[in-house]
């Protein structure tokens, strides 16, 4: 992508960020001291189980060295404002999605260069290896991350109408934002874009599948309740595939990177939606 698409990347982010923002409060990060033991597994899915299972896709579909790296790109980024919209529709605990996602946030700005860097070492083929800069990288992740979900949070304590109101055209730009780049990115990779297609979409669905199955008995497993579970579920198997399609053209000037992000960004809705469904299903079975 040329400066000037990946600088319109780059706003588009900002501005999705800026909208998660505007749905969190000083009580979402609070919450760890109500919901330890769910914060708890939430977190240990989404950063320490996620990314192992990311490399073990990669590495037992021996992915070509541009698929691996964008399945570990996306493992490296987990929550978004997607999952916390799909949690409240499938009945999850609202709450803790949210608090997951506003926690992971933050944490992921030191993990995001540590765990892509292992990636670009492991998987580039020699003599093609390249580095990110942990401290630029952190410093870029805090503008296009932290700074907009800081902003939205101020917006939304002292300007509580104005953000109600923005909240839902925030929400449909940010879908529409993000089928945007997908064009984009099918666009320029249009020659390559049915093979990488091809390698690229069962990792991601396996990615996508395994995960929400390991959030979902590993709460069961800590005895937490359906809500629990099913928040942690899809806090683990839905990632934010905004920003690791950014961190693969903003910050690798890579749009090859991006296509595994691009194509788990069409398929976490399937899986979304079935759990939506099931969550409808059980209700009208309760209530009848």
């Amino acid at each position: 992508m040329d400066k000037v698409s990946t600088a319109i990347l780059a706003a588009s982010l900002i501005i999705i960020m800026l909208g998660m923002g505007l749905s969190l409060t000083t009580k979402d990060f609070k919450r760890v001291v109500f919901y330890p033991k769910a914060i708890f597994v939430g977190l240990m899915n989404q950063l320490i189980l996620l990314p192992l299972i990311g490399f073990a896709i990669a590495v037992g579909l021996n992915l070509p060295a541009e698929i691996a790296i964008g399945i570990m790109i996306l493992a490296a980024c987990p929550g978004g404002p997607t999952s916390n919209l799909i949690s409240h529709l499938a009945k999850g605990n609202l709450a803790l999605s949210v608090t997951l996602t506003a926690l992971s946030s933050l944490i992921t700005i030191l993990t995001i260069p540590f765990l892509i860097n292992f990636a670009l070492e492991y998987f580039s083929e020699k003599g093609q290896f390249i580095q990110l800069d942990v401290l630029q990288t952190i410093v870029q992740i805090l503008v296009i991350v932290v700074i907009p979900v800081c902003i939205g949070m101020l917006l939304r304590h002292y300007k509580p109408n104005f953000a109600h109101k923005m909240a839902r055209p925030v929400r449909i730009g940010s879908g529409v934002v993000l089928a945007l780049i997908i064009i984009g990115l099918v666009i320029k990779e249009k020659d390559n874009f049915v093979s990488y297609f091809k390698q690229a979409g069962l990792a991601a669905f396996a990615l996508n599948a395994v995960t929400m199955l390991v959030g979902y008995y590993s709460a069961k497993l800590f005895k937490l309740d359906s809500k629990d579970a099913t928040s942690i579920s899809i806090e683990s198997g839905i990632q934010n595939g905004t920003l690791a399609i950014t961190v693969a053209v903003v910050l690798l000037n890579n749009t090859a990177f991006a296509i595994a992000p691009a194509v788990y960004s069409l398929l976490m809705f399937f899986t979304g939606g079935y759990m939506i469904f099931m969550a409808t299903r059980r209700k009208s079975e309760s209530s009848t």
